[in-house]
C-alpha cells in the first residue's frame, strides 16, 4: 500500500495524481502528532509521500536518509527497503520544474522565501542553486513581516507556507504592491487554483504559478523509488 502522510489532508489531489501515475493503491494517511512514530514503526505501507507538519519530524525514524534530503533537511518521500524506512525529498525536482514552467530566470535576482518550514528549506535550495539571492521571511526571525519594507526591490516571491489554503482561501501572506519591482509570483498552494497572493498577481500582470505543476512533478519522481522505473517527465503536463 502507498500513500501520503500528514495530519489534515482533505485537500490533497495526491490520490487522483498517483492513480494517472498508476498507481490504484495509493491513499491518504491523517496521523496525530502523538501517533506519528507509531505510524512509521509499523510500517504498514510500501512506500508513502509525506507532507505538513512532518517533513522534518519524520526524520528522526528513518534508518537511510539520501543525501539530497539530508542537505535540504527535509523528507517528503519514505520507501520500505529490506524493512529499513529509507528517505528521499521529491519536492526538489518538483520546485524546480515549477520554478523553470514560469520561464523566469531567478539568476542574480532577489527572492523572498515566505515561511520557514519543510517547504521553505526546499525551495531556498532550488533557488540558491538556481543563483538566486534569497531571503527567508518568517514571523520571528531577523527578515520578517514587519520589516518587509526592507525588501521592496525583490523582483521573486514564493509562498512556502499554507496561507491561502483550502477552506482558509481569501487571504494573502503579503501586499504585493509594496514590491514595485516585483516579476513573478509563485505559490506552493495548489488548492484553490487560485489564491488571494497569485489573484493579486494576475491583477497587476504579473508572471505567477501554484504548486500544482510542483505536486505532479515531485509525485512523478516519488513514483519512481516506489516502482524503481522511470517515468517520463512527459507525463507531468499530461496528468495536469
Amino acid at each position: 500500500m502507498y500513500g501520503l502522510l500528514g495530519e489534515h489532508l482533505s485537500h490533497s489531489f495526491s490520490p487522483q495524481i498517483h492513480k494517472a501515475l498508476g498507481n490504484d493503491q495509493y491513499t491518504l494517511f491523517e496521523v496525530s502528532p502523538e501517533n506519528l512514530e507509531s505510524f512509521l514503526m509499523e510500517k504498514k505501507f510500501k512506500g508513502i509521500n509525506v507532507t505538513i507538519p512532518y517533513k522534518k519530524a519524520v526524520m528522526s525514524f528513518l534508518d537511510e536518509i539520501s543525501p539530497e534530503a539530508e542537505k535540504i533537511g527535509a523528507v517528503n518521500t519514505v520507501v520500505v527497503r529490506d524493512g529499513k524506512l529509507c528517505g528521499f525529498n521529491t519536492d526538489y525536482f518538483g520546485f524546480q520544474y515549477m520554478v523553470i514552467q514560469t520561464g523566469v530566470s531567478v539568476s542574480g535576482k532577489k527572492v523572498l522565501v515566505l515561511g520557514s518550514g519543510g517547504a521553505s528549506v526546499t525551495a531556498v535550495a532550488v533557488l540558491q542553486d538556481l543563483g538566486a539571492n534569497v531571503v527567508v521571511i518568517s514571523r520571528s526571525g531577523v527578515n520578517n513581516y514587519d520589516n518587509l519594507y526592507l525588501h521592496k526591490d525583490a523582483t521573486v516571491i514564493v509562498n512556502a507556507t499554507p496561507v491561502g489554503m483550502y477552506p482558509n482561501a481569501g487571504v494573502s501572506p503579503v501586499d504585493l504592491d509594496l514590491f514595485p519591482a516585483l516579476e513573478c509570483v509563485l505559490d506552493i498552494v495548489y488548492n484553490p487554483a487560485r489564491t488571494k497572493l497569485l489573484l493579486d498577481a494576475e491583477k497587476r500582470r504579473i508572471t505567477n504559478a501554484n504548486g500544482l505543476s510542483m505536486l505532479v512533478a515531485q509525485a512523478k519522481e516519488a513514483a519512481e523509488w516506489f516502482t524503481g522505473t522511470t517515468i517520463s517527465e512527459d507525463v507531468i503536463e499530461t496528468i495536469m
